[in-house]
């Protein structure tokens, strides 16, 4: 099992178990079972509206996950978040480019990972 802590400025952080490997349960959905209010959208990885930032719980790791699908290359590159160049490296090196991810389309695995997240 994965811990993941959700962290924000403007809620307590919280931790909460994940089942590692499932192949389905996204940042998002661990959100909404917990009762974590990250924004969302479409839920689709086409409106940006969920963008968190992922990173190890104790920063030696990043960045963290799978690498990025063809949606969320699309909306990061669209938001700014993530160069041609970055996007080139990581189909060579099967790692995501950077800490910026969409929580509906990352699917959580097998590690400590912090979640931050914005507050409104």
């Amino acid at each position: 099992m994965a811990l993941v802590t959700f962290s924000s400025t403007m809620h307590k952080d919280k931790t909460v178990y994940a089942v590692a490997g499932s192949h389905t349960q996204t940042i998002l959905s661990l959100a909404k079972e917990n009762h974590i209010p990250i924004d969302f959208g479409c839920q689709e990885g086409d409106c940006g509206t969920c963008l968190v930032k992922v990173s190890s719980v104790d920063g030696k790791r990043s960045p963290m996950g799978g690498p990025l699908n063809i949606r969320e290359v699309a909306v990061l590159k669209e938001m700014g978040k993530v160069t041609k160049g970055e996007i080139e490296k990581m189909y060579v090196d099967d790692i995501p480019p950077n800490h910026w991810r969409l929580a509906c389309q990352m699917v959580v695995r097998d590690e400590d990972i912090l979640v931050e997240y914005p507050s409104k």
